[in-house]
Order: C-alpha cells, then sequence, then structure tokens
C-alpha cells in the first residue's frame, strides 16, 4: 500500500525525498517533471518553470550530454524522466535507444503552446494581482 501525506514539508535524508516522489499521486508527479525557462522566455511569460510536454524545444543542462539540444519526444511520469529526440546511447548488442533524462537537468529553450490553456492559468493569476494593487 502507499502511504503518502500531503503534509509532509521536508527532509535531510534523500532517502526519505526519494520515497515521497516516488509515493506521490500523479498529480503532484506532473508538477516535479517541471524544468526551468530560458531567460527570455522567463521575461515573455513572468514565471521561471513549468511542466514539460512532448513538443517543448529544451536543452540538457547536467550529465553526459550536457549542451545538447532536441524537443521533448515523450515524457514517463512514473519514471519522472523525458526522452528527447537526437539524444541516443548505442546498447551492447548494436542497437540504439534513448536514454531517460531527468526534467530537472534540462532547460527549456522553446515551449510548445499547441494547448491554449496551458500557460493562462499563470496569466489570469497576474492579471488578477494586478488589478488588485
Amino acid at each position: 500500500m502507499k502511504i503518502w501525506s500531503k503534509s509532509w514539508k521536508a527532509s535531510k535524508k534523500p532517502g526519505k525525498q526519494r520515497k515521497y516522489a516516488a509515493n506521490s499521486p500523479v498529480h503532484i508527479k506532473r508538477r516535479m517533471m517541471s524544468a526551468h525557462l530560458s531567460k527570455d522566455l522567463r521575461a515573455k511569460h513572468g514565471t521561471r518553470s513549468v511542466p514539460l510536454r512532448s513538443g517543448d524545444k529544451v536543452k540538457i543542462m547536467r550529465g553526459r550530454f550536457k549542451g545538447h539540444t532536441g524537443s521533448v519526444d515523450r515524457s514517463d511520469i512514473d519514471r519522472l524522466a523525458v526522452y528527447i529526440t537526437g539524444i541516443e546511447v548505442i546498447k551492447k548488442d548494436g542497437s540504439k535507444t534513448m536514454p531517460p533524462i531527468r526534467a530537472s537537468n534540462v532547460m527549456i529553450t522553446d515551449l510548445s503552446l499547441n494547448d491554449k490553456r496551458r500557460l493562462s492559468k499563470k496569466k489570469k493569476a497576474e492579471s488578477k494581482i494586478k488589478i488588485n494593487s
């Protein structure tokens, strides 16, 4: 049975942090799949990070493929990983496969705005703040 607490705040212990992430429900894991925006996108949209989606263009900031760019092919919410086109490893049998990359290790350089509501909630919240102040 999964035990997950909404009121859990933090722990120094990495094992507890991993357990919290592993046992969290899908709607919380979706928020964990967020990545930072590039400086120009940050200024344009007024937010630091957004959840990744397939079609977003990203730059890898950490790890073996640091500096490479590509678009998100698919995201695996259970593994908290994304798969990027153009990034491949050759397995021992000679076949090629896309390695999983953590969402926190990439930076979004171009957003896929096929869904009109993707950033609309953020804009609504900003407009309410501007009206009230």
